[in-house]
C-alpha cells in the first residue's frame, strides 16, 4: 500500500510538472502587420504570397524579377519592397515601438511613422550597415557588397559595419559614433572596398532618386498598370504633336496656306499656281 501511495505522488508530481507544457498549444506568432498589395511573383516564407495575408515577427518576403509588395505595419508604417529583394521582419512591436528588419538583398522603401516611445527604434540591417531613424521616409538597397540609402524626408542615421567604407556621401559624418546623417535629398553608399574613383560628396541626383521611388512602386494593380504610364506618355505625345501642329497651322492659315493645299508657288500675277 505504501509502495501504490509512493507511485501515486510519483505520478501526480509528474503531471503537475509536464502537464501544462504537454497541454500548452504552440506559442502565437507575433503579428507585424499584413500584406496590402503585391505583384507577383513574391513569396512569404518561401510560400506565394496572397493580398490581405498576415506578417509576424521574423517573417521571410522575396520577390522575383517581376514582383514587388507593398506592407503595412502594426503602427502605421509602410515598407515597399522592390523586385529581386530579400527582407526579414524580425520584429515589430507596434507599442514599444521597437522595429528591427533584415535587408539581405535587393531594395526597399520605408516610410516610418514617427518615433515617440522613450527607447523607440526603427533599424534596417544589411549586411554592411545598419539603418536607424526616428520618422521618415527613405530607400535602401544593397546589390554587390554596396548599401545605397537615400533620404526623400526628414533625417536617416547610416552606420558602416566592420571594415565597410564610405564610398559617397552627401550627408553628415559624425567621428564620435562612426555615423551619417543622411538629410533630405542627401545619400549615402557604402561598400567593403573604395572604388578606383575613391570618394565622392554630392546630393542626390534627380534621376537616381526618381529611379529609386520607382524601383519599390508597388501598385495595388498588377504589372499591366506599367502600360498604363505608356499610354499616358503616347497621349502626351499626341497632344504635343497636335499643338505643335496647331501651331504651325495658324501662321500657314494667316499667310494663306490653307487655300493652296498642293503648296505651289503662285504666280504674283495672276494668283495661279504654274
Amino acid at each position: 500500500m505504501n509502495s501504490f501511495k509512493y507511485s501515486t505522488v510519483v505520478l501526480l508530481c509528474f503531471l503537475l510538472v509536464y502537464a501544462p507544457v504537454m497541454a500548452a498549444p504552440q506559442a502565437a506568432a507575433q503579428q507585424a502587420g499584413q500584406i496590402n498589395a503585391l505583384i507577383p511573383a513574391a513569396t512569404r516564407n518561401s510560400q506565394a504570397a496572397s493580398v490581405k495575408e498576415e506578417l509576424d515577427w521574423n517573417d521571410l518576403l522575396q520577390t522575383q524579377h517581376t514582383g514587388r509588395v507593398r506592407a503595412g505595419l502594426n503602427d502605421g508604417s509602410i515598407l515597399s519592397v522592390g523586385s529581386d529583394s530579400e527582407l526579414r521582419i524580425v520584429q515589430h512591436d507596434a507599442t514599444s515601438q521597437q522595429t528591427s528588419l533584415e535587408l539581405n538583398f535587393g531594395k526597399v522603401r520605408s516610410q516610418v511613422v514617427k518615433i515617440t516611445k522613450p527607447g523607440g527604434k526603427y533599424e534596417v540591417k544589411t549586411p554592411n550597415a545598419v539603418i536607424g531613424v526616428i520618422g521618415t521616409d527613405f530607400y535602401a538597397a544593397f546589390d554587390q557588397n554596396k548599401t545605397t540609402v537615400i533620404c526623400y524626408k526628414g533625417t536617416v542615421t547610416v552606420t558602416p559595419g566592420a571594415n565597410a567604407k564610405v564610398t559617397q556621401n552627401s550627408g553628415q559624418a559624425n567621428a564620435a559614433t562612426n555615423s551619417i546623417t543622411v538629410a533630405a535629398g542627401q545619400m549615402v553608399e557604402i561598400t567593403d572596398e573604395i572604388p578606383p574613383a575613391g570618394f565622392k560628396s554630392t546630393q542626390t541626383p534627380p534621376d537616381t532618386q526618381q529611379a529609386s521611388l520607382l524601383a519599390t512602386d508597388a501598385s495595388d494593380e498588377l504589372p499591366v498598370t506599367h502600360h498604363g504610364h505608356t499610354g499616358r506618355n503616347v497621349g502626351i505625345t499626341v497632344a504635343v504633336t497636335l499643338a505643335a501642329g496647331l501651331a504651325i497651322g495658324l501662321p500657314l492659315g494667316l499667310r494663306g496656306g490653307s487655300s493652296n493645299p498642293s503648296g505651289c508657288v503662285k504666280n504674283p500675277t495672276t494668283g495661279a499656281c504654274p
